[in-house]
């Protein structure tokens, strides 16, 4: 009697909290930082920051094609998607004080943005991007020395959207590159990069045609292959100004790339029914508690239950291959044993 009293109690908090809030909120934005000037209000400063906000927010979920179908919202809109700001003085000088605001935006408020739109934004999880630049000039192959991009790939354009990750001169590297500078395009990234070969891998040839840039990226994202081919003009620019243009760009493009291969579809929830075996009584709560912070799990419904076992169905945004990491990541096994998903907390 006494653990179907404790059981009840579990599923009456799990109730109550069925509609999930992430910790780690993938619609929050730190550090706006702003002037605090004599005859702004701390409300008018509160509207730049939380349209700045919003802003960021599209700049860093959505592809490049999509941010324009939001130009039209104007500050009311905005300021009613916004679940709370919080701010705080960074620094008071003489002349000078600069606030700092966090913005957070209702997710729910958002989806339904979206789904009305019938736009898809992006989660990206593995932050890291293993990229190796190559210059080509007068039929000559550059990869770790007189590559400009190589060098100074990391100093522009820092996005912390994504990492950038250069790899350490390598022999090995320099021997594949030349026994296939015929055929670079051919050069299989995997077993170029082999050090890094489960992790997200780039490419970049840069082919130097005085006035003009070729770029060509070869890269795999998420076990898939993606090529793209990119055109600068110098224009009026001199020569390092327009290498730091291609730097920006193709790196802006790389972005663009990773969240095309990480877009979540709210028009098209999944569902899984999945056990949660009950071997302590805080198990439910446990695993509540750990999925708040999964943005891409919606709600847990409890279908069946008993002193042994409750069965759950788990309503989720994008693929199952991200969503069972995602579970890992907050040390929760997903796992698929005689046609039954087994959920457990580790």
């Amino acid at each position: 009697m006494k653990l179907y009293i404790q059981i009840t109690f579990i599923l009456i908090v799990f109730f109550h909290t069925n509609t999930l809030f992430s910790e780690n909120n993938l619609f929050s934005v730190n550090n706006i930082e702003l002037e605090k000037k004599n005859k702004i209000s701390n409300n008018s400063l509160a509207d730049q920051a939380i349209k700045k906000g919003f802003n960021q927010l599209i700049n860093r979920i959505l592809l490049t094609r999509d941010k324009e179908n939001f130009s039209d919202l104007n500050l009311t809109r905005i300021k009613q998607l916004v679940t709370y700001y919080r701010v705080s003085t960074v620094s008071e000088e003489t002349n000078k004080e600069l606030l700092n605001f966090s913005i957070t935006f209702d997710k729910d408020k958002i989806h339904q943005l979206f789904y009305q739109r019938g736009i898809s934004y992006s989660e990206i999880l593995d932050k890291e991007l293993y990229i190796l630049p190559i210059l080509i000039k007068n039929n000559e192959v550059f990869i770790f020395n007189n590559n400009f991009f190589y060098k100074n790939w990391t100093e522009f354009y820092k996005e912390n959207l994504i990492e950038f990750i250069i790899p350490l001169e390598n022999i090995e590297i320099i021997q594949k590159v030349n026994k296939n500078k015929d055929n670079l395009i051919n050069l299989e990234i995997s077993n170029l990069l082999r050090e890094y070969s489960k992790k997200n891998l780039a490419l970049v040839f840069i082919e130097d045609n005085k006035n003009m840039k070729k770029v060509y990226i070869k890269s795999k994202i998420q076990g898939k292959n993606i090529s793209k081919s990119l055109n600068f003009k110098k224009q009026s620019l001199n020569d390092k100004e327009f290498n730091i243009k291609i730097i920006i760009e193709t790196k802006k493009e790389l972005i663009n790339l990773i969240k095309s291969k990480n877009l979540i579809d709210i028009r098209t929830p999944s569902f899984l029914n999945a056990k949660l075996e009950i071997n302590k009584t805080n198990s439910l709560i446990e695993l509540n508690s750990r999925i708040k912070n999964i943005d891409s799990v919606e709600k847990i419904y409890i279908q069946e239950f008993n002193k042994n076992f409750v069965n759950l169905k788990i309503k989720y945004l994008g693929k199952l291959e991200k969503i069972i990491n995602q579970l890992k990541n907050e040390k929760i096994n997903l796992q698929l044993l005689d046609d039954t998903w087994i959920i457990k907390t580790l």
